[in-house]
């Protein structure tokens, strides 16, 4: 017989590392010539899309164009340090990094800018590729041109950027205060559906609801929900490390099974913005955030369907059949800790 329950999933989750260890990173950008811009970043792009985040971020602070900006990123020899990419911290503190550099040097465009066309710097603002004066119609610079006079004069065309994120003000004594500056927030709802003769658990839809701040590019979150949730759902379903006298038993994708393509469900990507004033124009982190929520609520939605719970990952088809008390479980339940318990529980 197959039954159907569904599950919700939520968690909250600090991003970078709080208090516990120093968390910052540090950019660089340099205007050519021509109007391109180099950024010199230390984060490492892991696929995750961080390059494109940053341009994205020199395009609207320079009014440059998109394709007129390159990234320099995890040299060791090259780029200045922006910390590990990990806690969901790169566009949070490596965006915060590349914004306060890119101020930095603004400074000195809109400097140079009010002395080329006779305004005060106040009335000067960039935007399209184009420098302009407020109350002057026809007072416009390129930015190639103005990049271009930069380097005649002999203008500093380097801004250095570098951001802080560690909290300094938890009581060690009474563990009070911001352990994190920053705190990202997300939700997930599955559907299952049980086969309680086999054991075998299917994930027929899955709705993951991730409050991003602020989406500087909502095709890459979308595609982080997805990835972070189909990790949640192979954590749940599918993957079991074992280990024994601390050597792995299983220890290729032969034996370790992670989900395929066959194994995806329908996912709704919902983009949540709640801006924080603390990232760059709001954004935050949201990585982990998209994966955290799916055990939960693939183990709360079998509980629905069969009345009865998998206190603990895996609710692989064996583990599932030992809850419903077809197959023995002896022997395993101190590694496993599966309890036959009414559901709901009071």
């Amino acid at each position: 017989m197959k039954v159907r329950g569904i599950g919700i999933g939520s968690m909250v989750y600090g991003v970078g590392y709080g208090f516990s260890r120093p968390d910052f990173a540090s950019a660089e950008v340099e205007i050519a010539p021509d109007g391109t811009v180099t950024i010199w970043s230390g984060a490492s792009e892991l696929g995750q899309g961080i390059r494109t985040v940053l341009s994205q971020i020199v395009a609207q602070e320079f009014g440059a164009a998109y394709e007129d900006i390159r990234v320099i990123s995890a040299d060791t020899d090259k780029t200045p340090d922006s910390g590990p990419v990990s806690a969901s911290r790169s566009t949070y503190v490596q965006g915060n990094a590349v914004l306060a550099a890119c101020k930095d040097l603004k400074q000195e465009l809109i400097s140079l800018a009010s002395e080329l066309m006779g305004v005060e710097s106040n009335l000067v603002e960039i935007q399209n590729g184009q420098i302009a004066a407020k109350d002057k119609i026809g007072k416009i610079i390129s930015f190639s041109k103005l990049a271009s006079e930069m380097h005649v004069q002999g203008r500093r065309t380097h801004g250095f950027g570098w951001h802080n994120n560690r909290t300094l003000d938890v009581d060690k004594n009474t563990s009070q205060g911001d352990a994190y500056s920053s705190y990202a927030w997300a939700s997930q709802l599955v559907e299952v559906e049980v086969d309680t003769q086999t054991g075998r658990v299917k994930i027929l839809r899955l709705a993951s609801a991730t409050d991003v701040g602020k989406a500087i590019n909502p095709q890459l979150i979308e595609g982080q929900i997805e990835g972070g949730a189909v990790q949640g759902l192979g954590f749940a379903l599918m993957e079991e490390m074992q280990v024994e006298q601390g050597v792995f038993n299983n220890a290729n994708l032969s034996t370790y099974l992670i989900p395929t393509a066959a194994d995806v469900p329908p996912i709704d990507s919902l983009i949540v913005e709640v801006s924080d004033p603390s990232g760059p124009y709001g954004a935050k982190g949201m990585a982990e955030p998209a994966t955290i929520p799916t055990t939960p609520a693939i183990l709360n939605a079998i509980a629905d369907a069969i009345s009865k719970r998998v206190r603990y990952s895996l609710a692989s088809p064996e583990n599932v059949l030992k809850v419903l008390g077809k197959i023995d479980g002896s022997g395993k339940e101190g590694f496993l800790l599966l309890e036959d318990i009414p559901y709901p529980v009071a």
